[in-house]
């Protein structure tokens, strides 16, 4: 899989490095906590727009966060799983909005989806499998999958596969910070921050200070 087809099935700016072939990529650089990568024959993605800042980001979780305990009539057999990378970082946060809501925990969990994805040609990468870290049993409880951008649905249907493969949840649920269409399967989330129609030649970076130091969303051009 080439950078290109990453960015199609994930619509997010990452390095993919699994999907890294030697030849495909002239090099990547890391600006300002997002890589940018040059192919042979090149192109580069360039940013566009601040489509959200750090207080619009902040409300966005804090708004998801009331919606799940609305949903499910509050904490009981609720768990909250997230998507590597930044699905991790924003599921911490929604778990401390609980936790300051209600006064109770919430546990989370995480999948790598890398090992999980259809679409991999395993006779031509080197996966680095770290599977899911569920600290508790699926089975009977209400999942709530945290991501940072929903795109095609590729990603969350390979989540779901994977919490399938470890129990039978009562509830699968997902919630999303960006939601930018163009979707493939017929997926849509539960818990939303904003819909941003965009077109296959942009990409949404959603940023969190555990991993790019800031709060922010960003649109990216090819």
């Amino acid at each position: 899989m080439i950078f290109k087809d990453w960015y199609r099935e994930t619509g997010k700016i990452e390095t993919p490095k699994i999907y890294v072939k030697t030849g495909v990529l002239r090099f990547c650089r890391l600006i300002g906590g997002t890589f940018f990568v040059f192919r042979k024959g090149g192109y580069k993605m360039e940013f566009k727009s601040d489509l959200m800042d750090s207080d619009a980001v902040k409300r966005c979780l804090i708004r998801i966060s009331h919606q799940i305990l609305e949903r499910n009539g509050g904490t009981e057999n609720l768990c909250l799983v997230g998507i590597k990378t930044r699905g991790v970082p924003i599921a911490e946060i929604i778990r401390e909005n609980i936790l300051a809501i209600e006064g109770k925990e919430v546990p989370v969990g995480t999948i790598d989806i890398s090992f999980y994805r259809d679409d991999i040609d395993h006779s031509s990468v080197d996966p680095k499998i770290t599977g899911a870290d569920l600290p508790f049993d699926v089975t009977g409880k209400t999942i709530v999958l945290v991501d940072d951008v929903i795109h095609t649905g590729r990603t969350t249907r390979a989540a779901i596969d994977c919490l399938l493969k470890q129990g039978r949840p009562a509830f699968i649920q997902l919630a999303a910070v960006i939601d930018r269409g163009h979707r493939e399967l017929p997926i849509r989330p539960d818990f939303v921050g904003k819909n941003i129609p965009t077109s296959r030649e942009e990409l949404i970076s959603v940023r969190v200070p555990s991993v790019d130091g800031e709060f922010g969303v960003k649109l990216y051009t090819k």
